[in-house]
């Protein structure tokens, strides 16, 4: 749509990501999260043509800001919808999270938390304005990698952890590819 083209060893570098990040999610997908996870997929893909139209229309940093912006006034809005609503079904019971074992997250972690998230916005927005979107985006997922390895590694995610390991193998690959 945007008439981009991908080189054929990028095409293939695409169809590698692709496969990887199916068979990372593979041994789950009989959850109920999966639904919501293809949801999510196609909001990224989305919002990532909009980023790409919007950083060819401006700069990244200020096409960036103005996102910002224009989220700090919906949260705001919605902040006072909710207290708006809420007033009126407090007698509404709220579901509580489970306990866990982990300390809970100080200001300035959060705020840590939030540079980092921020500015890795803002490198893909720069590389959306540098690189074609059918590269971007796809690279952009390649977090999919570490998280299954983290998953397999860390938190003994043991079933389908050789699917799972390569998976990230040909997500690695494809990136490689698209690299060239």
């Amino acid at each position: 749509m945007l008439g981009e083209r991908l080189a054929p060893s990028q095409l293939v570098g695409v169809a590698l990501l692709l496969v990887g990040i199916l068979v990372v999610t593979m041994p789950q997908t009989s959850g109920r999260a999966t639904v919501p996870a293809l949801l999510t997929g196609v909001s990224i893909a989305a919002y990532s043509a909009v980023d790409r139209v919007g950083v060819r229309l401006s700069t990244p940093w200020l096409y960036g800001w103005l996102l910002v912006a224009l989220l700090a006034c919906a949260l705001a809005i919605s902040m006072w919808v909710s207290a708006k609503v809420g007033a009126r079904r407090q007698s509404t019971p709220v579901a509580t999270a489970p306990a866990t074992d982990l300390p809970p997250v100080t200001w300035r972690q959060a705020a840590l938390i939030g540079v980092f998230m921020w500015g890795a916005y803002l490198l893909v927005l720069v590389a959306l304005s540098i690189a074609p979107l059918s590269v971007v985006a796809p690279v952009r997922e390649t977090a999919i990698v570490a998280v299954a390895v983290w998953g397999v590694w860390k938190l003994h995610e043991r079933k389908g952890a050789a699917l799972k390991l390569l998976g990230a193998g040909a997500t690695l690959v494809g990136v490689a590819l698209l690299a060239l």
